[in-house]
């Protein structure tokens, strides 16, 4: 054997330790880091529970007072557009999940619903935009019940869309079905969406106070998926898994991302308005 074959053994064998190293480490430090910067956000965002919560809609939402609605005299973590979308995107994923791991998209008559859904989104938004200015030309007058409506039209469009190339992505074993198949599976769920904005419009505060922690909750799990699933990508490690448990360092990673993000918008925001409310305007 030359001497060069020999020193590319060694080399090989050398990194396949570092490799080994690296794996059994790597877990280790992301939790750590995770933790250390959780603990930072947690201690520089508002105190208590709903506190939080706040921050996280503060770092997404522009949480103007009177486009929101409000438990006692504290306006939610998100605004109402925004509450209806990040709930109705929460419920939607988990309802999806009762299906398994199907990677279907819905069939074409469904995605057009959905597009009429984002239509209205993009419609109600911008006449509400236009409210701003004293000389603006709108259709309506805006109303938080219509900015919840849509925004639960655009949530219900964003998990349906979301939830079959989160199971492209990740799962080694998939179903090759749409979990929202038909119309009735579909009505099933935009019925289940709008008893979640009737529960919105209720002003009862034993109803209001845990759909405000589920609105800052399902901000954080929806972007942690979707960072978790760029990072599956970036690491080249696609269907790889055959669970949530198996998944979990990338998960982790994408709450990692998330969390960040959160803690760096709070940050700047608070540095520049000086308060953790919504925008004045």
């Amino acid at each position: 054997m030359s001497l060069t074959s020999l020193a590319r053994i060694i080399k090989r064998m050398r990194f396949s330790r570092f490799y080994k190293f690296l794996h059994r480490i790597l877990p280790a430090v992301l939790i750590a880091v995770v933790l250390a910067v959780t603990i930072a956000w947690l201690n520089f965002a508002p105190s208590g529970l709903l506190g939080k919560m706040d921050a996280v809609g503060y770092a997404v939402c522009h949480r103007i007072d009177a486009r929101s609605f409000h438990l006692g005299d504290r306006a939610l973590p998100l605004c109402s557009r925004c509450s209806g979308m990040h709930l109705a995107t929460f419920l939607s994923l988990a309802f999806q999940t009762l299906y398994g791991k199907r990677t279907k998209m819905p069939p074409k008559k469904i995605l057009v619903v959905l597009g009429v859904f984002a239509a209205a989104f993009a419609l109600d938004g911008i006449n509400s935009y236009m409210h701003f200015f004293p000389n603006g030309i709108w259709l309506y007058e805006p109303q938080n019940w219509l900015r919840l409506l849509t925004g639960s039209g655009l949530g219900i469009g964003i998990a349906v869309v979301l939830y079959p190339i989160i199971n492209q992505v990740f799962w080694k074993e998939w179903q090759d079905e749409a979990a929202i198949a038909n119309w009735k599976t579909f009505f099933i769920l935009v019925g289940l969406v709008a008893l979640l904005d009737l529960a919105l419009l209720s002003d009862n505060p034993i109803i209001l106070y845990p759909l405000a922690v589920l609105s800052g909750l399902g901000v954080l799990v929806t972007l942690s998926l979707c960072y978790g699933m760029l990072i599956v990508m970036l690491i080249k490690r696609e269907n790889a898994y055959k669970h949530w448990r198996s998944a979990w360092l990338p998960l982790l990673a994408g709450f990692l991302v998330a969390i960040s993000q959160t803690y760096i918008i709070d940050f700047f925001r608070y540095l520049v308005t000086g308060t953790w409310g919504g925008f004045n305007l």
